[in-house]
């Protein structure tokens, strides 16, 4: 088979931003959004054992026993992140090719008000979407523009470390849940003790993770962090129900005192093909969407943020009407992303 500097070589040259290695299937590659084959020949399970071994190394016993391992490495001078799991007692892997550039945040086409979230000295900074949606990236180029415009310290918690940050006008540790700290949690608590200025949580997972990063809002650090939900209603109300019922109001009030945006992403088909298109929402967090999560309001956040073009806020589906008005996205594609088809067919012409 393939080795894996070729594989990653193939992917990189082609545009590939996935690789996965099943038993019984060809090596694919994920381009443009699909799975393609990258060759005609099948994977053994031998081979899914010997990729195993090689990429978790010292670590592959500890692979065999739990079923699961998470790692960064590079290949064919580009860095991956790994992922190898089981699957019906054979390795499988999960390849991610992270770009060797951190692109500027000027250039992802996100909504302009974007920009003005890496002025913020405090409170929290929700960047939400689906796996694979860019989060990362978006996160890492708010993270390198702070960097290359304020002296402050940056300290990151991540699974596994991805974008590999140059230090400029910033102080930087980056440090990787496993290897460098025990949980995200924990790695945040410790964090409130190194003098940071900014935070980024690569997931808020769990209740103690979340506590902790409304505490360190209140108290005066810039967090950025991570959900898998695709709204910024969505985002506030998996955030609450991560706590128990008699906690749900004091959440809410503290959340409403220390969130200050919520940005949620899409990536899909580019019109006439050849890549993918960035859809966006951007929630900033005025008086009156404070008062709608104080009250548990969040159907009206929408609303709120439909209303809020003045200060650069946009809902998903006015996003999907300007990409589909610009020629860059099909309306049947926008129409199978969008929250509200009707306001989309409606919008979209």
């Amino acid at each position: 088979m393939m080795t894996i500097e070729e594989l990653v070589a193939k992917a990189k040259a082609d545009g590939g931003s996935d690789i996965h290695l099943i038993c019984g299937l060809p090596p694919k590659y994920r381009v443009s959004g699909g799975l393609q084959n990258m060759s005609d020949e099948v994977l053994t399970q031998d081979d899914c054992i010997a990729v195993a071994q090689f990429l978790a190394g010292r670590r592959y016993e500890e692979f065999d026993r739990v079923g699961e391992f998470d790692g960064a490495g590079t290949f064919a001078g580009n860095r991956c992140r790994i992922h190898l799991f089981k699957q019906q007692g054979v390795p499988s892997l999960a390849l991610r090719l992270l770009r060797e550039e951190i692109p500027k945040l000027e250039n992802l086409n996100l909504p302009p008000a974007v920009m003005q979230l890496t002025d913020l000295h405090k409170g929290i900074v929700l960047v939400t979407g689906e796996t694979g949606s860019g989060k990362s990236t978006t996160l890492a180029a708010l993270l390198d523009n702070i960097n290359h415009r304020y002296n402050h310290h940056i300290v990151t918690l991540e699974d596994p470390v991805e974008y590999l940050y140059k230090p400029d006008k910033c102080a930087i540790n980056q440090r990787e849940v496993g290897k460098d700290t025990e949980s995200f949690a924990a790695g945040l608590r410790a964090s409130l003790r190194e003098d940071p200025n900014v935070i980024l949580i690569g997931e808020m997972r769990d209740r103690e993770t979340i506590e902790t990063a409304i505490t360190a809002a209140e108290t005066g650090h810039l967090v950025f962090g991570t959900l898998h939900t695709g709204s910024a209603s969505d985002a506030v109300d998996r955030i609450v129900q991560v706590f128990p019922a008699d906690a749900q109001t004091q959440i809410r009030l503290q959340l409403s005192m220390t969130l200050q945006a919520v940005l949620t992403q899409q990536l899909m088909p580019k019109k006439g093909g050849g890549g993918r298109v960035l859809a966006s929402e951007l929630m900033i967090v005025t008086d009156a969407i404070r008062n709608l999560i104080r009250s548990g309001n969040t159907p009206q956040i929408a609303n709120a943020i439909a209303t809020s073009a003045a200060i650069g806020g946009q809902t998903m589906d006015q996003c999907l009407v300007k990409l589909v008005r610009g020629g860059q996205v099909e309306r049947t594609v926008a129409l199978h992303y969008a929250h509200d088809p009707d306001y989309v067919k409606k919008n979209a012409i």
